[in-house]
């Protein structure tokens, strides 16, 4: 098979139904090659993803998988730049030579992945998760939002699916492989939308992703997994530098295999792997607040004149700034079409994050505006203190609000200058528990919001029209990836407990849905490799 890589104008693109109609393929294929292609000769649209480098001419950039004779195949990829070799998808299961049942520590999309493949393999994974079930966290979330009454183990963080649960359920696929493609697949037999499988912009919804995070549950328990909610581990057994136990529960269970998958929030994690032994090192991370324009406005910015064709669906954008004071700023987690979420797991602080559903129909974008710190800003060379100053800065946005999770809000005009918001214009704040118009500088440390400001400066200068007076900025942002690295070795194993294998973006090793996954696939082959 070959991969024909090509690119598209916009006008082409809605000739072709925006690559929504498979019956379009053969012409565009045939055109590109300068040969006839038959529809039984084009396997599948690998990918697809609108380019806005060029705002007055969109274009998109497609590949399809062709199967021709092998001939034709080699002489195509000799002639043409734009003709590869495809790539195998194929996975290969393991098969388990375990004489123990592996435990899995969290249902994030590590701790899913693990425990799926686990399964598959025959090893009947324990997984354990201290929130509750998606229909229980969705009716916590949901009481929460209405009330401020947090339930400490079931929340936006913790439950099923994990932290990922309740976002845009973005992938950011980039060049499939075989351990992607099995994700990519799996989640579309759990009921996310097919066009996963080739969108190089692909996201699933907070909408889907409560129903793709269920099945796959159903999956690992019809294969003779187990699952256990509510039952948050407290405490490990190591003997002479190897786990021998898991207390979760009030219960203990033997333990040969343990894969730790607990997500960036777990900080009673973090803490018991230190005390057992686990060598920790902290890592830098981001703080700041989340962005909201309005969706038309960007749509205006990324798409121009082609801001008003719908079937482009709602804009997103990615920026990052390096300032001579050596920081990065960046955006991180674009929501279009989005909310802001109350994302707290502790009674007193707030955190906010992004949601959208799957069609990104909300009045709103919404992205974080994340500054790098790093050991610098942490106070301590204690490998926890990036984990501290989450916490404070997280107290500080509570006590700012004025209690009950609301958050403080500035206008962006008003953080630029420096003044105290005392209320909002345009655009209205959309984070769940409510804003109070405030000045980001009573929560945020100076560096943070001038780092910001000098930000704001540089997007807009790239992005003409970010700089928006009545955009609001809403904090505090501290959750965007773990503070924290719980070091391995080359088999995936603690440093300092072997048995152990911490997985996934709470473990330091992931930075989304997708990349969480594939590290616990890659954690729970470890675990099966070493029998």
């Amino acid at each position: 098979m070959i991969e024909l890589l090509c690119t598209l104008p916009i006008e082409r693109a809605e000739e072709l139904k925006y690559f929504t109609d498979p019956s379009l393929f053969p012409s565009i294929v045939s055109e590109v090659l300068g040969r006839s292609v038959t529809a039984e000769e084009i396997i599948r649209l690998s990918r697809k993803l609108l380019d806005t480098s060029d705002r007055n001419a969109l274009k998109y950039r497609v590949s399809f998988i062709l199967s021709l004779d092998a001939k034709t195949e080699t002489y195509l990829a000799r002639k043409y730049s734009f003709v590869r070799e495809a790539a195998g998808l194929e996975y290969r299961m393991e098969k388990s030579r375990l004489d123990y049942r592996p435990i899995v520590v969290g249902s994030g999309p590590a701790g899913l992945f693990a425990a799926l493949i686990l399964a598959e393999a025959g090893a009947r994974p324990i997984l354990f998760e201290r929130g509750g079930d998606v229909d229980a966290r969705k009716s916590a979330v949901k009481h929460f939002m209405n009330t401020g009454e947090l339930d400490s183990r079931c929340n936006v963080q913790f439950g099923e699916g994990g932290a990922g649960t309740f976002s845009d359920g973005k992938l950011k696929p980039g060049r499939i492989d075989p351990v992607k493609y099995k994700i990519l697949t799996e989640f579309v037999s759990a009921g996310a939308p097919e066009e996963i499988l080739y969108r190089g912009d692909a996201h699933i919804g907070t909408d889907n992703l409560c129903t793709v995070v269920k099945n796959i549950r159903k999956k690992i328990i019809s294969l003779g997994g187990e699952v256990h909610f509510n039952c948050r581990v407290t405490d490990i057994t190591v003997e002479d530098h190897r786990i021998t136990a898991v207390t979760a529960g009030g219960k203990e269970y033997p333990a040969k295999g343990v894969i730790f998958a607990t997500g960036h929030s777990a900080r009673d994690v973090f803490y018991l792997l230190r005390d057992k032994g686990a060598a920790l090192e902290a890592k830098s991370f981001g703080i700041g607040v989340r962005a909201e324009h309005p969706q038309e406005h960007i749509n205006r910015i990324m798409y121009g004149r082609y801001a008003d064709r719908r079937e482009l669906g709602a804009a997103s954008y990615h920026l990052v700034t390096h300032l001579k004071s050596g920081r990065s700023v960046y955006s991180f987690c674009m929501c279009p079409g989005g909310t802001v979420v109350a994302a707290a797991s502790d009674a007193d602080g707030v955190v906010t994050n992004g949601m959208s559903t799957f069609a990104r129909d909300g009045a709103n974008a919404n992205a974080a505006l994340l500054v790098s710190v790093d050991s610098r800003d942490f106070g301590s060379d204690d490998p926890l203190a990036g984990v501290e100053l989450q916490k404070n800065l997280e107290r500080r946005a509570f006590l700012a609000g004025g209690g009950e999770h609301r958050a403080v809000a500035q206008r962006m005009e008003d953080l630029m200058n420096g003044t105290h918001s005392s209320g909002f214009g345009e655009v209205k704040p959309t984070y769940g528990r409510g804003c109070t118009p405030g000045d980001m500088s009573a929560v945020l440390p100076e560096y943070i919001v001038s780092s910001l400001k000098d930000a704001i400066r540089d997007f807009d200068e790239w992005m003409p029209g970010y700089y928006l007076p009545d955009a609001v900025l809403t904090g505090s942002e501290t959750r965007s990836t773990s503070p924290v690295r719980v070091l391995r070795g080359e088999e995936c194993e603690a440093v300092g407990i072997s048995g152990l294998y911490p997985a996934g973006e709470g473990a330091g090793y992931a930075g989304g849905i997708l990349s969480a996954a594939c590290d616990g696939i890659r954690c729970a082959v470890a675990l099966l490799r070493k029998g």
